[in-house]
């Protein structure tokens, strides 16, 4: 399921290869979708990105280190993602922090909307292959992420979906606020966990 994600064509079934039909998605994204939103004057600097982009599905947004990756301006950069948000292709999740004016200002994790769209972007040909790359975690984790913001937008339109962290030693994948209250979830892809697992929602919870 994480390798197919939940675009419908894909989801339902009934194609003979995904992989071509992601392909002739992104073509049919970059050609006409991006050239209707906003003058691209580098498909090919602009498709480079989102994959770039699909690597760090998952981690913290850092326009200035994709920037440099892609070779562009960071301004460049930065409205290129801007696109790839304003046409669903990615979403951001903000920090959980008590203070509201610091969620604007601190860097927020970056997801591809459909986990099936990251793995073609990231190159992974199958499930088979899926299960042996240093990426299944993070795109495990796209994958759960991509169902809240559907379950939350379909049932639960007043919650926000956050992550919370303490400066890489704690960490919370996502955090499901509305008004006082929250839920915390962590993610684990491995089939066993043990109780240091548990030792980010602890800390969240304290």
């Amino acid at each position: 399921e994480i390798f197919e994600g939940g675009m419908p064509p894909v989801a339902l079934g009934g194609l003979r290869d995904i992989q071509l039909w992601f392909k002739g998605y992104e073509q049919t994204y970059l050609e006409r979708d991006i050239r209707d939103l906003s003058q691209v004057a580098d498909l090919l600097a602009f498709r480079h990105l989102m994959r770039l982009t699909a690597l760090r599905s998952g981690n913290l947004l850092s326009p200035s280190e994709l920037a440099r990756d892609a070779k562009l301006k960071a301004a460049t950069a930065s409205r290129y993602l801007g696109l790839m948000e304003a046409s669903f292709v990615l979403h951001r999740v903000g920090p959980f922090l008590s203070n509201r004016s610091s969620r604007l200002i601190k860097s927020p994790k970056i997801y591809i909307s459909d986990s099936g769209l990251a793995c073609y972007l990231a190159g992974i040909s199958s499930p088979a292959a899926l299960a042996e790359d240093p990426l299944s975690g993070a795109l495990f984790e796209t994958y759960a992420g991509q169902n809240l913001e559907a379950i939350l937008a379909s049932h639960w339109p007043q919650a926000r979906l956050a992550f919370w962290n303490v400066q890489g030693r704690y960490e919370v994948d996502f955090v499901i606020e509305t008004g006082r209250d929250c839920l915390a979830i962590e993610v684990k892809s491995s089939s066993r966990w043990d109780d240091k697992e548990l030792s980010g929602l602890r800390a969240f919870l304290a």
